[in-house]
Order: C-alpha cells, then structure tokens, then sequence
C-alpha cells in the first residue's frame, strides 16, 4: 500500500521501521521515458537527510549469487537506496539496530529494471541479495563512505535471521562464506 507520495515517487512502507519501497513514476511517450532517480528534496520525507557520498555499481554474472550481509559499525553507519538497473533481485534488509522491536527480522523486495523498484535501506541495516538472472547490474547510493575497518557483516544461512533464498544458492564469494553466524554477544548496532 502506498502511504506516501510525492512527484517523482510513490513510498510504501515495510514491516520493518524505517525501511521503505520507492516506486519511481517515468513520464513516457514515444522516443521512451524519464525517470528521476534520487532527489534528496522529496526524499527526507523517507528519512533520507544525509548527502548521497558514494555510489557503486555492480554486476553479478550468474543467476543464484548471493551477496550479503553486509553492514558498517559506527560511526560509519550507512544508508542505502539500492535499485536494480538490468536484471532482477531479490533484495534483503535485516533489522540490527540495538533495542529495535523488529531486531533480526528482515524483508525482501525484488528489484528490477521493469518494476522501477528501490529499496530505501536506513543506517541500522545489513543488506544482501541474490540474483535472479545472469547478468544483474546494480546501483547503490550511500549516505557514508566506504570504510573498511567498520565492515561487518552477517551470514546469509545464518538460522537465526532465516532468511528463505527464492532458488539454490550457486555462488558466494569466499568472504561471504566465512562470515560469522550471529553469537550470545551480539546486541546490534546503535546507528
């Protein structure tokens, strides 16, 4: 359900506070279309007050990967708008904010470049994904530079998250394999 809107976005929000859908809305005719893909203006609506400091673009070859979870301890905690620009995802967000009502829950979109679908992922998050076809391109916008020595992350089958992946998994890099499952010790982050 579309709680909010604006001219250029329709916002629905997730189970998950501060977590939202933006559905970008093109203007078409025949030569094809333009689409606004960030303005920070009718973003605060959101909860997106913070610059846009870095952006990165990947792709995954194979339909299957998966990449996540990962995460910044602070104070280099980020927020995260992820859009699919070719191909399809199936998009993760999981709750690590210390005291959350919702802390290790987590929610999925699936992202693509038909469905103008992004995910506004706020600071407090670890985020992943799996392909859903071979040769998916993503864009992510960061709210926080990439800092390498606050990286964390969480394992995708790890069964106290219990993430359900929609098809096998058939690639993971060995960093991903390696991340820990979540330990007695873990109290989230306070963003």
């Amino acid at each position: 359900m579309v709680i909010g809107q604006s001219h250029h976005f329709d916002f629905q929000a997730t189970p998950l506070e501060g977590l939202w859908v933006i559905q970008r809305k093109p203007l078409e005719d025949s030569r094809g279309f333009f689409s606004r893909f960030f303005c920070a203006d009718e973003l605060q609506s959101v909860g997106w007050k913070k610059p846009v400091v870095q952006i990165n673009h990947t792709c995954t070859i194979k339909k299957g990967s998966v990449r996540g979870l990962h995460f910044q301890y602070p104070p280099h905690t980020e927020g995260k708008i992820i859009s699919c620009l070719h191909g399809q995802v199936y998009d993760v967000a999981v709750d690590i904010r210390k005291h959350s009502n919702t802390f290790l829950h987590w929610h999925a979109e699936i992202l693509s470049a038909e469905n103008r679908k992004s995910m506004l992922i706020p600071e407090g998050f670890a985020h992943g994904f799996q392909t859903l076809m071979d040769d998916t391109e993503l864009l992510y916008l960061h709210s926080a530079a990439f800092h390498p020595q606050s990286e964390g992350a969480l394992h995708i089958e790890d069964p106290q998250i219990g993430v359900v992946w929609p098809l096998n998994i058939t690639e993971m890099s060995e960093r991903d394999r390696c991340h820990p499952y979540i330990g007695r010790d873990f109290e989230g982050i306070a963003p």
